[in-house]
């Protein structure tokens, strides 16, 4: 089979150069083997991998915003209240203030009335009772009737006095008090204003702080929008790789399984001849006829292509991203890209192409090996060194190692195809 057969439109390539014994059968098989495995896709998913970390990173981040933003506006709520209670106890205080301070008014204006009257009240008595005549005589002291009366008026007019006097140190006792209300108040009313203005401040930082808060959720929320729609973009592109493998590997399963049955149906037909010419020697020789070797093809295990190791097996895998199982159809052998590819066995290179998946691929069919129609494919090739139709030998270096197609570093994807049918490598090697 020429390189043209497997490197052309896929539906003009859907069988090999002899048809399959049972074609529906064979194509039930197949889509049995693409629903078991539900995705077939290259390991080359970090694009996506990164896009989805991004986008969780992002989803957490602004729920931590949403709650920093939360508590702030709680805080601020809180604030407010506050503010409205210390204006109110400012208000109040304001307004005790003002009627200590109109209590002293008053106090201040009985004082003075106080003395007014005791002024009056001294003069008065000391009038009405007495002339200066007789407080004169009094003073003289002339004679006993005059003295007594005398001492009568100074008792009057000290009694007066006295008691205007105790009215007056009442009424400026009571304005002490007031005045020591007036500076309490005071002293009060400018703790509250102290409380208010930094109540207000702390509103105000608040007030930002939740500006400042909303605008980073509003941000974070934009940004988060932007990671989902790379993510479902990665994702739609990862999918569409897988698809692209899908069909890939459907296609060329049905031309491998195609040329398998042909390459048994002609060896058949080679060991049929082989055996019928040995039995007409062995007439003519009048002796039993002599086993017929097998078919010449590889001889037997393989090698591996390179001498490195391992980095992924063949196997089934969940897919973290896309949430399914997926088939890993080859053994991935690591190695820096130019790292010599040798064959694994001897046989005909068939087939050499670029797929948009498997990157620059190498096919050598080894033909009918313990029964069984034998080809290994060699993914990912940064350059070739086989042409299609030679014949190689088991090590010869047939490419070298790149990273070509769907692939996020330089590896050798390694396949066997048994019997047209993809299986671990690891069984031949």
């Amino acid at each position: 089979m020429s390189a043209g057969l497997l490197a052309v439109n896929p539906a003009a390539q859907a069988l090999g150069p002899a048809d399959p014994p049972d074609p529906k059968k064979q194509q039930q098989e197949i889509d049995k083997q693409i629903q078991a495995s539900k995705a077939d896709l290259e390991e080359s998913y970090d694009t996506l991998q990164a896009s989805v970390t991004a986008y969780d990173q992002a989803s957490s981040k602004l729920t931590r915003v949403q709650n920093r933003y939360a508590t702030v506006q709680g805080e601020l709520a809180a604030a407010k209240a506050a503010d409205v209670v210390a204006a109110k106890r400012l208000v109040a205080a304001e307004q005790a203030l003002a009627a200590a301070k109109a209590e002293v008014v008053e106090g201040e204006q009985a004082i003075q009335k106080t003395r007014q009257l005791a002024g009056e009240a001294v003069r008065s008595t000391y009038q009405q009772q007495n002339n200066l005549a007789s407080l004169s005589f009094v003073l003289r002291g002339e004679n006993s009737s005059d003295l007594a009366t005398g001492f009568q008026v100074r008792r009057n007019v000290f009694t007066t006095q006295g008691k205007a006097l105790n009215k007056l140190n009442d009424a400026q006792a009571q304005l002490a008090n007031r005045q020591v209300k007036v500076a309490a108040a005071e002293k009060a009313v400018a703790a509250e204003r102290a409380e208010a203005a930094r109540t207000v401040q702390r509103v105000g930082r608040l007030t930002q702080a939740v500006a400042a808060q909303k605008a980073e959720v509003a941000q974070m929320a934009q940004e988060k929008l932007r990671l989902f729609h790379v993510a479902a973009n990665n994702r739609a592109k990862e999918l569409n790789e897988y698809y692209k493998l899908v069909n890939e590997r459907n296609r060329v399963t049905r031309i491998l399984i195609a040329r398998a049955a042909a390459e048994k149906a002609a060896a058949a037909r080679r060991r049929a001849l082989a055996e019928a010419a040995e039995k007409a020697k062995a007439q003519r020789e009048k002796r039993k006829p002599r086993p017929v070797p097998p078919d010449p093809g590889a001889d037997g295990d393989l090698i591996m292509p390179v001498n490195t190791y391992i980095t992924s097996p063949f196997g089934m895998r969940f897919h973290p991203i896309l949430r399914y199982w997926k088939l890993h159809d080859g053994t991935d052998f690591g190695g820096g890209c130019g790292t010599p590819i040798r064959a694994a066995a001897g046989g005909v290179v068939t087939d050499r192409y670029y797929n948009g998946g498997y990157g620059n691929r190498v096919f050598i069919s080894h033909g009918v090996v313990k029964g069984s129609a034998l080809v290994t494919v060699y993914n990912h090739l940064s350059s070739y060194s086989s042409y299609v139709g030679q014949r190689v030998r088991k090590g010869d270096v047939i490419g070298y190692v790149g990273t070509t197609g769907y692939s996020t570093g330089c590896h050798l994807h390694f396949m066997v195809y048994q019997d047209g049918r993809v299986v671990n490598p690891m069984r031949w090697l």
